[in-house]
């Protein structure tokens, strides 16, 4: 395999926009969690919502950090990397990530200022309603990222003058069909992977023995939600698959690893693709299930890589297993969701200790569902920069050599691994300290009763002491 400037930019990016991922997806879901928490303290006066809102805030505002930080370096490399790409789309992919800083980010630095620092200096309704824009701002960049990468996956609205892709149609590149599609699948990927997070944070208190409370809330609300959501995210799993098919059977069958034409097909479940002589090892298979799946009949014919030409084709190994991978995510989290939920009903959740442990374990799954669907979305669009009309191998900038890409790539490699190292540790040091109790003693402090933190911390050591003098 020869190191050249192409693929060692594609290395980059792939690299890049693996850390860079995890944290939007994160705190997307992460900020519609705050806003319920604030917005049921605001309702009920629950001290409790209160202490698990300060707790999950910092952690928010470190993955929000980082976020940011990860996501302007890769805006560097549409410069320094995809000079072509750039230049040939860039009337259409300038103004999408224009608009993401215009709302999103405008929307977003406004009030996370006020989250961090307003606490006491707003009204509760204020408060309440800066969380909300912030939630609302991390929706609104992951809208117009989806935007820009689903006009690359399937371009609508453009027409190509003098080698430039010119917009013509603003509605059908921001709100057409696919994006209407893509964008709620990874919106709800997002919720799913933080509902996963707390769940397990919550099942790590209980069995450690430890914050009960708080430990109980975040499961119970982050099963309840994952439960609801699950099966939504599975329909608009199946629209984007019906998308894939329709607009790229080239990656539809590189993800079903079918080398040839099939009538009816069979679906493979799992295999080894062996591309130098197209075929399947040690394949186990379903006959006329490949038929169902894509065309909802057990008779119709679907089309293998032999139909389009070699150079047309996208890689096989990657996108099969990444596809495989991300749909047994899905299915683990809707198995720990509704048996979760199940247990709960039946009022033993709290007890089944082996539940605990399973629901823990399952952290990852959104982050790992979250990065093979990236996977087989960005690989499976291969041989495409821009699908149909910009190949990757000619969206490179032409003055890039070897060994400029590769002492970039080192650098990142280096640099991203020690600062997003020291950030999930910072993270996962949130996350063993627990929630604190201040926040309990602090409740209803104004600057009209500041002594009511002294009758707070009274009661606090009266309770200890069992009323002992």
């Amino acid at each position: 395999m020869d190191l050249d400037p192409v693929l060692l930019s594609r290395i980059q990016f792939g690299f890049l926009i693996s850390f860079h991922i995890i944290f939007p997806a994160f705190t997307i879901g992460l900020a519609a969690w705050l806003a319920t928490i604030e917005g049921a303290r605001l309702a009920t006066g629950n001290a409790l919502y209160r202490r698990v809102f300060d707790f999950w805030l910092p952690i928010f505002a470190v993955s929000f950090g980082m976020g940011v930080v990860t996501g302007i370096v890769m805006a560097f490399q549409f410069g320094t990397n995809w000079g072509v790409l750039s230049v040939k789309t860039g009337s259409i992919q300038g103004p999408l990530l224009g608009y993401e800083g215009f709302t999103a980010f405008m929307l977003e630095a406004t009030f996370f200022g006020v989250m961090l620092l307003g606490r006491d200096r707003v009204s509760p309704r204020f408060y309440f309603f800066s969380c909300c824009m912030v939630s609302l701002g991390t929706m609104f960049s992951s809208f117009w990222i989806l935007a820009n990468n689903s006009w690359m996956q399937v371009p609508l609205g453009h027409t190509v003058v003098d080698g430039k892709i010119i917009p013509t149609d603003w509605m059908q590149i921001v709100l057409g069909p696919v994006q209407m599609v893509r964008w709620p699948h990874m919106l709800l990927a997002a919720l799913l992977t933080t509902s996963m997070c707390v769940s397990a944070t919550g099942a790590w208190y209980l069995l450690r023995r430890v914050h009960f409370d708080e430990g109980r809330m975040m499961l119970h609300w982050g099963l309840g939600l994952a439960a609801v959501l699950i099966p939504v995210q599975l329909f608009f799993g199946h629209l984007t698959g019906e998308y894939v098919l329709k607009h790229q059977p080239a990656k539809f069958a590189a993800i079903e690893a079918r080398w040839k034409n099939e009538q009816p097909a069979s679906e493979v479940l799992i295999a080894i693709p062996d591309e130098a002589n197209e075929r399947n090892l040690y394949a186990i298979s379903v006959p006329k299930l490949g038929s169902f799946i894509a065309s909802g009949n057990f008779t119709s014919a679907e089309r293998g890589l032999e139909s389009f030409p070699r150079e047309d084709r996208p890689p096989v190994l990657i996108p099969f297993f990444a596809f495989r991978l991300m749909v047994g995510m899905g299915l683990v989290m809707l198995a720990v969701s509704w048996l979760g939920n199940l247990l709960r009903w039946r009022g033993k959740l709290e007890s089944s200790r082996w539940f605990l442990w399973a629901t823990f374990m399952s952290f990852p799954t959104g982050f790992i569902a979250i990065l093979t669907g990236w996977y087989t979305a960005e690989i499976g669009r291969q041989p495409w920069v821009v699908y149909g009309l910009l190949r990757t191998k000619d969206a490179v900038t032409p003055s890039l050599t070897t060994s400029d890409v590769l002492t970039s790539l080192i650098v990142y490699v280096l640099v991203y691994w020690i600062f997003v190292s020291f950030g999930i540790y910072y993270i996962y040091k949130l996350l063993r300290e627990g929630p604190r109790a201040r926040t309990q003693a602090t409740e209803n402090v104004t600057g009209s009763r500041p002594l009511a933190v002294a009758a707070r911390t009274d009661a606090a050591s009266e309770g200890r002491s069992g009323g002992r003098p």
